[in-house]
């Protein structure tokens, strides 16, 4: 039984204002969620953590293969229309947060579409929400979403797909997949995801966040 509902993502228009991008509450099943709390990578420090560098269980290993999967992949170039299948995925995950966090950006030109799916409870924080902005105004946006349990925000990269949030303090787990251009982004950003991991571990610093 498939842990996403693609049916879901299949009937949420795409919005274009102020660039392509969707929001799916509800798209990882509720009955998966408590597995996926529980085997969540065990990440005690803010920035995005490569897959692997933490303990993981066998509940999110194999969420992360569905996401991998042709399926997936024809539903995400569907809506995009885009043939996503000639280009790799990258997966790395968020843990904490802190209030240096939520820079305004709009990703690497390597990125060619992002994704976003948060595994938190009811958001009850003010700040935290990503806004999908406009410009590069945090209070000039078209959406801004919660970053609940099962909610999936995904959009095409542009050099004007401004987002960003509000700061917030303490746990907040988003799991990012993005397809890029290319193997060595991949293992550029990995590398250097995993060096910033051990940096902003022993000396702290600022992170972009989603």
């Amino acid at each position: 039984m498939s842990m996403l509902d693609l049916d879901k993502f299949r009937a949420t228009p795409l919005q274009h204002d102020p660039y392509d991008f969707l929001c799916v509450p509800g798209f990882v099943k509720r009955e998966f969620l408590e597995d996926l709390h529980r085997d969540y990578p065990k990440v005690d420090r803010p920035g995005s953590i490569p897959l692997g560098v933490f303990p993981q269980g066998p509940s999110f290993d194999r969420l992360i293969a569905e996401l991998k999967g042709p399926e997936v992949c024809t539903a995400f170039s569907d809506k995009f229309g885009l043939d996503l299948s000639g280009y790799p995925t990258m997966f790395t995950a968020r843990g904490m947060c802190r209030p240096t966090d939520g820079k305004i950006h709009q990703d690497s030109a390597s990125k060619v579409i992002t994704v976003l799916i948060y595994m938190n409870p009811p958001w009850e924080a003010t700040g935290g929400r990503l806004r999908i902005l406009r410009s590069q105004n945090l209070e000039d946006y078209a959406a801004e979403v919660p970053p609940e349990e099962g909610t999936l925000m995904c959009f095409r990269r542009s050099d004007t797909s401004w987002h960003g949030h509000h700061p917030f303090e303490g746990q907040r787990r988003a799991i990012q997949m993005n397809w890029v251009k290319g193997s060595v982004y991949i293992w550029h950003e990995q590398w250097r995801h995993r060096v910033g991991a051990w940096a902003k571990g022993v000396f702290g610093g600022q992170a972009k966040g989603y």
